[in-house]
């Protein structure tokens, strides 16, 4: 449904949103291997929050010379 990964070095981040049925929808931002949030939304205006904090995020990792594979 939504997701960006980015890399620098050998650094990794990745965000995604996914469908999660009757349970709504799952945010989650990874930083390697590792879940550094994970998240079940029922209210799609909260999502469509976390998807315009991924994005603005994303050019903040851009400028810093973070490339998106």
């Amino acid at each position: 449904m939504y997701a960006r990964n980015f890399r620098k070095a050998d650094e990794t981040l990745k965000f995604t949103i996914t469908d999660a049925g009757d349970a709504g929808w799952e945010v989650r931002e990874e930083q390697g291997a590792e879940v550094v949030k994970r998240i079940h939304y029922t209210d799609w205006h909260r999502v469509e929050r976390a998807r315009m904090a991924f994005t603005e995020l994303a050019m903040r990792l851009e400028d810093a010379g973070w490339v998106e594979s």
